[in-house]
């Protein structure tokens, strides 16, 4: 069995591959202090609950965003698992074209992942947004060329400065108003964050199509949502076409085959 491990800024996505079936995943807070054997503890528990046997994992995939905890999650894979993760870098043979790009080094592991995953399993050309820490946007070309994308704040994180810095405003939970203009200031925050990010997504993907159709009047791509706020905006957004909340998870399998 593969354990695939997707580090996130925010949250940290596990899931279990036996062939080509993920068993299970589950979510936990990134680490930020923790040790190695800390994080084997939270693992171990997640297999051994959902009642896996994790001597039967033969292999460990890692794409990771928080370089300070790589190490730790290697050393966890050595000592617990006796396996030497293998960690997405710009050394790994991904199948994609990075030529477009000016700086093919500093694409994020999450996002090579992700365009991996798309490419294999819905095909080309595409546009993927993950909603994470951070709000995404990917694009493929047709041939398969990662020409770059746009990285803006997150939900999350967004409302969480809104909350910090604004005095009298209170924490609201992410769930959508009946209607745009908020009666109330809880349903004002409410439709402010969410109607407002759904205008940011829908405006950026309309901006993408236009430019690309500008280059190429054919391009006509899948957009995949993924990530694990992208259920607040499928079936909101004009553009959404698939919604694959586990994309980073397969692309990490994708991968390890490709490398193996």
């Amino acid at each position: 069995m593969l354990l695939a491990i997707d580090i996130g800024n925010t949250q940290t996505v596990i899931g279990l591959f036996k062939d080509e079936t993920l068993m299970r995943s589950w979510r936990m807070f990134t680490p930020r202090r923790e040790t190695a054997d800390e994080i084997a503890v939270v693992i171990l528990s997640f297999l051994q609950i959902s009642g896996f046997d994790p001597g039967k994992v033969k292999e460990i995939a890692v794409s990771c965003v928080v370089p300070r905890i790589l190490f730790e999650i290697s050393r966890m894979g050595m000592q617990y698992f006796n396996l030497k993760p293998f960690v997405i870098d710009s050394n790994v043979k991904t199948g994609l074209v990075l030529t477009e790009y000016d700086y093919p080094k500093e694409i994020g592991a999450d996002r090579i992942v992700n365009a991996v995953a798309a490419k294999e399993l819905y095909g080309c050309p595409a546009i993927v947004l993950d909603f994470g820490t951070a709000t995404t946007f990917d694009v493929l070309s047709a041939k398969g060329e990662y020409l770059g994308g746009a990285i803006a704040p997150g939900i999350e994180i967004s409302s969480e400065a809104l909350f910090n810095y604004a005095a009298k405003l209170s924490k609201v939970d992410l769930s959508w108003p009946s209607s745009v203009i908020g009666k109330n200031s809880y349903d004002g925050i409410r439709s402010g964050i969410l109607f407002g990010f759904l205008g940011q997504v829908d405006f950026m993907t309309e901006k993408m199509l236009e430019e690309m159709k500008g280059k190429d009047k054919n391009f006509t791509p899948k957009i995949i949502a993924t990530g694990g706020l992208s259920v607040l905006m499928v079936g909101k957004s004009r553009f959404i076409q698939i919604h694959d909340p586990d994309l980073t998870l397969k692309g990490l399998k994708i991968l390890v085959e490709k490398n193996r």
